[in-house]
């Protein structure tokens, strides 16, 4: 069984699980209809659109 020769610093076992808690990047697209950022293949909440067809009736308050 592989056993460590010496106590891993502290520094070493932060880098290895800095790894684990970094944050994901989202990628984010403009909506060609209305220009609000967006999430891809995905519909657009402030109009409504998913490419050319109209899914969501949004109302304006």
């Amino acid at each position: 069984m592989a056993v460590p020769k010496q106590k891993s610093s502290r520094a070493r076992t932060h880098m290895r699980r800095a790894k684990t808690y970094r944050a994901i990047k989202v990628p984010v697209t403009l909506c060609p209809r209305c220009g609000e950022p967006k999430l891809p293949h995905r519909v657009c909440l402030h109009c409504g659109y998913y490419g050319d067809k109209q899914i969501l009736m949004i109302s304006e308050e």
